[in-house]
């Protein structure tokens, strides 16, 4: 029988990641229609409503109640304000293992946000989920998702060679696809040891451009 994520909300100190719901459709669509977003993943350009209500309303919850993933919307805790997106896919229940990235709008860069709600997510994995495993692929010019990697104490276990398609813009405003390699980074339960008090002794989480 096919395991499931539950329907849960997890908590950070600035942070709260929950389900999607119909009330983010405006602001969903806004953050997916900014150009780092188009650049390094492959939502469609332009990004509708009617797109990020499907995915509110249909994808996502199909992607749950079938055990292929999650999507958690990022919240601000004290403005409720959505910040950006944690998917998790690919998941392999047999040897408790899933995929994981993230999307930060361009109105909520520079505070951490990506780190901190990656964290969050792999903490509740390992310690509620009994997961043993975490990949994350990044693109390999997407220097900012790299950096979010590194800091939730990823590993770099290798390179896909040429295996992703990133976007850049043309003069005349079109996408064109630019094949780039892609970087494999792991992460595992004992991999977290030491990461919370690594980022208190930085101050928290460095801010920075992040994005996947």
């Amino acid at each position: 029988m096919t395991s499931t994520f539950p329907d849960i909300s997890i908590s950070t100190e600035r942070l709260v990641l929950r389900a999607l719901d119909e009330d983010d459709i405006p602001s969903l669509a806004a953050m997916m229609n900014d150009e780092q977003v188009g650049a390094w993943t492959d939502v469609p350009q332009p990004y509708t409503e009617d797109a990020a209500r499907t995915w509110i309303t249909e994808y996502a919850p199909t992607e749950r109640t079938a055990g292929r993933g999650l999507d958690l919307a990022v919240t601000e805790f004290l403005t409720q304000r959505l910040v950006g997106i944690v998917q998790l896919a690919k998941t392999n229940w047999q040897v408790r293992s899933t995929e994981l990235s993230y999307v930060i709008a361009p109105w909520a860069r520079g505070e951490g946000y990506a780190s901190e709600a990656a964290l969050a997510t792999a903490r509740w994995l390992f310690r509620d989920q009994k997961f043993e495993r975490i990949e994350l692929r990044t693109a390999a010019d997407n220097t900012a998702s790299q950096q979010v990697a590194q800091k939730i104490g990823c590993i770099s276990e290798g390179v896909l060679r040429n295996a992703c398609i990133a976007h850049t813009r043309t003069e005349d405003g079109r996408w064109v696809d630019v094949r780039t390699d892609f970087i494999v980074w792991s992460l595992l339960p004992e991999d977290l040891d030491g990461v919370g008090d690594q980022l208190a002794d930085t101050g928290g989480f460095t801010s920075f451009s992040d994005w996947n």
